[in-house]
């Protein structure tokens, strides 16, 4: 005849196993609802940001804002590239860190690549990127007319 203590020990584990997967499983199913939940909102922030990319190029004719979305592509940087984009404007590199907003320093250290420009600095880059040396000057004019600076004699 089995023993007493041993009959109730084996069944008092197995209502314990019983009830405590029971109060699991509630958990289990409420976690995979929130997971699906959030899961669905991450899609519709992205999908939303892109939508507000796309208004803003297109109603202010304006860069897109940097975000700091790590998902968000990131625009590409290297020393020589900026050294030559730089002589192809025409520009010295004090004239370059004044359109760009920085010190001359800043793009002597990343031209030597002892520093690396910031996101801001790097969209700013980006836009350069599209203007010839005309609109380089220009700007530059612009710039150094609202600045009050006078302008360096080359």
């Amino acid at each position: 005849m089995p023993n007493l203590g041993t009959v109730l020990r084996e069944e008092i584990s197995r209502l314990s196993r019983r009830e405590s997967r029971r109060q699991v499983n509630a958990t289990k199913k409420t976690t995979a609802q929130h997971r699906g939940d959030i899961a669905a909102l991450k899609r519709q922030v992205v999908q939303l940001q892109r939508q507000v990319t796309l208004l803003s190029r297109k109603l202010l004719g304006a860069p897109p804002a940097v975000s700091s979305d790590p998902t968000a592509k990131r625009v590409r940087f290297a020393a020589k590239g900026l050294r030559s984009q730089r002589k192809r404007l025409g520009l010295s590199q004090a004239d370059l860190g004044t359109l760009l907003g920085v010190s001359a320093q800043s793009i002597y250290n990343w031209e030597s690549e002892s520093a690396r420009p910031r996101d801001e600095q790097l969209a700013k880059l980006a836009a350069l990127r599209g203007i010839g040396k005309r609109g380089a000057a220009e700007k530059l004019k612009r710039l150094v007319g609202t600045n009050g600076k006078t302008q360096r004699k080359t």
